[in-house]
């Protein structure tokens, strides 16, 4: 009696691998070793940039003085004085521009992934994203201040540069609101109107907290472009030495336009040094709320 022998999958993928040619195997280290060392010579000038951030900018930020005080009345060239004032006005503007672009971004990403289904209102507003994602910071701010200062008549202050950022800003939350809502699987959604939920509350329920993640996540990065624009500060803002909570109203300081200070301010050490403590200072905020969002973003997301 015959008996017929079953090879095991462990073997029979043993011999395709077996069967493959040397130069084929050669082949394919070869692309696998391009695709890291073109990895490592994309990372290579970024980490050089943090590492000298990091070696120039961190002994200044040690000191208790850098956070607790502003400029007010400090000479540039003399050691002394804080960055507090650049800091809560850097904070304040990008609190206001993400107050108004990020329900703006989000909601218009609902509509042309939810509603739109294609038509004309769905295809303009896709195209006028289109446009702003590739307008300069510099044109932006002129546009802000030829509508806003010059047209309407009010003054530079932090909310003219916060109304700049938001141009800025909006087509980044929009695309990558689009692309996480757009990944949530269909099956979600038709088990929900499958049980009578409107589809309003199936969105609010069910599509944006499982997209969460995603959506925080490409906030922060539209947070941390705006937070480095110096074009909208130079044109839209006075710089001030003091502190100034006031969005509104007055001149108020922020990191990019402290930085452009001390640069313009010669060189002596100690405005070098300001200048890469106020850069390690603004690469600290920003890995600080993308952080902080990540967390959040995790502990409140819906697990799919």
């Amino acid at each position: 009696m015959s008996h017929a022998v079953t090879e095991s999958p462990a073997g029979a993928s043993t011999q395709l691998l077996s069967g493959i040619s040397g130069g084929r195997k050669a082949k394919d280290k070869i692309a696998t070793g391009l695709i890291y060392f073109t990895m490592a010579l994309a990372l290579a000038p970024l980490v050089w940039v943090i590492a000298n951030v990091v070696i120039k900018g961190l002994p200044v930020v040690l000191d208790s003085n850098w956070w607790a005080f502003d400029m007010a009345g400090q000479p540039n060239s003399k050691p002394g004085g804080g960055i507090s004032h650049a800091i809560i006005g850097t904070l304040t503007q990008v609190l206001v521009t993400s107050l108004l672009s990020v329900p703006i971004g989000v909601f218009t990403a609902v509509y042309l992934v939810e509603y739109s289904n294609g038509n004309f209102l769905g295809r303009i507003t896709t195209f006028m994203v289109d446009i702003l994602t590739g307008v300069p910071s510099i044109v932006a701010a002129l546009f802000v201040y030829a509508m806003w200062i010059t047209m309407f008549g009010f003054d530079r202050s932090g909310f003219a540069v916060a109304i700049a950022l938001v141009l800025l800003m909006i087509p980044i939350i929009v695309r990558n609101t689009e692309e996480m809502l757009r990944i949530v699987p269909m099956d979600l959604r038709e088990a929900s109107y499958a049980l009578g939920v409107p589809k309003w509350k199936t969105i609010f329920k069910i599509v944006l907290p499982t997209a969460l993640s995603g959506i925080v996540t490409g906030v922060m990065l539209a947070v941390a472009r705006v937070m480095g624009e110096s074009a909208p500060v130079l044109i839209l803002v006075g710089a001030t030495p003091a502190i100034n909570w006031n969005v509104f109203e007055g001149n108020q300081n922020s990191l990019p336009l402290f930085m452009l200070q001390m640069y313009q301010a010669g060189t002596n050490q100690n405005v070098i040094d300001r200048m890469w403590g106020a850069a390690f200072t603004l690469v600290l905020l920003v890995a600080i709320l993308m952080l902080g969002a990540r967390l959040i973003s995790k502990r409140f997301s819906v697990k799919v």
